[in-house]
This record gives structure tokens, sequence and C-alpha cells, in this order.
């Protein structure tokens, strides 16, 4: 499997499960402005959307959408239970869980990475992402992870887009249990893998 990515975008998001789940991978950079990959390639003809992530499979077929593809990555893993059973409730929540944080957190930063979005635009970006943490964070107030007691691909993709916050100031600081959170699942080894891959860690 190859993973397409740009160091700190969504993709570290399946870049994390990746090494949750011990699956052999390459990797290879993506400009996104250029919309080129490291060994010169048009991205384009990757993934026509232009963006990341991407994930080739061993199939040959492309997945795009992180949603989509940490869950294909856990499911090549089952033993690491990093997402329920297909078919059973607790997969549908965890659905309902990425759901959440692709239309609700993740949708709610980009305006703010937008040098194009007015301040009235950012303004409510960021008053739409204070009520939703305000949300989560009295669910991990009652418990570690998002969905149950285990580590799971939402936990993977929460952590990655709220590690935006410090980026575009966004104050987490009355989140007490979002920062635990974001502390929690920062030391978790795989996380510091991926992180190092991408030159976020020294």
């Amino acid at each position: 499997m190859k993973l397409y990515f740009s160091p700190g975008a969504c993709s570290l998001s399946p870049h994390i499960i990746l090494h949750e789940a011990g699956l052999a991978h390459e990797t290879e950079k993506v400009d996104l402005r250029a919309k080129t990959t490291a060994s010169g390639k048009d991205f384009r003809t990757i993934n026509p959307k232009g963006y990341v992530p991407a994930l080739e499979t061993e199939g040959g077929v492309v997945l795009t959408e992180g949603p989509a593809i940490v869950q294909y990555l856990a499911d090549q893993a089952p033993e690491k239970d990093l997402v329920p059973p297909a078919g059973s409730i607790e997969r549908y929540q965890v659905i309902s869980w990425l759901n959440f944080i692709s239309t609700e957190i993740h949708k709610n930063y980009s305006p703010l990475f937008n040098p194009a979005a007015t301040d009235d635009v950012k303004h409510m970006a960021k008053g739409n992402l204070a009520k939703r943490y305000e949300y989560l964070d009295q669910e991990l107030g009652q418990r570690d992870y998002v969905f149950g007691s285990a580590f799971s691909v939402a936990d993977a993709y929460l952590f990655v887009v709220t590690n935006w916050a410090g980026m575009v100031k966004v104050d987490l600081s009355a989140y007490p249990n979002v920062q635990a959170f974001q502390e929690r699942v920062g030391a978790r080894p795989a996380v510091q893998k991926a992180l190092r891959h991408e030159g976020l860690l020294t």
C-alpha cells in the first residue's frame, strides 16, 4: 500500500492508523500547491480531486477521503480492534463520529486556513468550533476516547484536526478534557512514529 500525504494535513490520520495497524506501506509526500508528488508526478493523475489523503491499495485501487481510508485500513488488521466489526451497531456509531469530526470539526477549520476568507467568516467558524468542542469536552469527560475505552480510527482523526488549533489561534483552554485527550493520543507510539515520519516531531 502507498499513502500520499502532506505533513500535518488530514492525511496524518490514515498515516497514524497504518502504524497502529502494523501494516506494511510506503508513503509519498505531496506538494498541495503545485499538485505534484515528491517523485515529480502530477498528483491529479492519482487523485483528480487534488487533495490528500489518497491510498493506493495492494490491488491498485486508489481510495480517497480519510474516513473511508481509515476504515479500510482498520479492516485489514481486525485483530487490532481499531474499528468495530462491519454490520455491528458499534460500527455505525464510529461512522457517526467520523462524520461528525469531518463535517463539524474539520470543515470549520477550513476557512481559518484560507487567506481569502473574511474576518466574519473566520469568526463564525471559530464560534462553530467552540460549540463543537464544548460538546466534545463533555463527552471526553466520561471516557478516555471518542467511542468507549479503547482507541479507534475516530480518535486518530479527531487528534489530527484538533492539532491544527495552535496554527490558527483556536483557544482550547476552556476544554480541559479535549486537551487531555490530545496529550493522551499524542503520546501513543504509533502517533509519535507518524509525526516523526512527517517531520512534525524531532
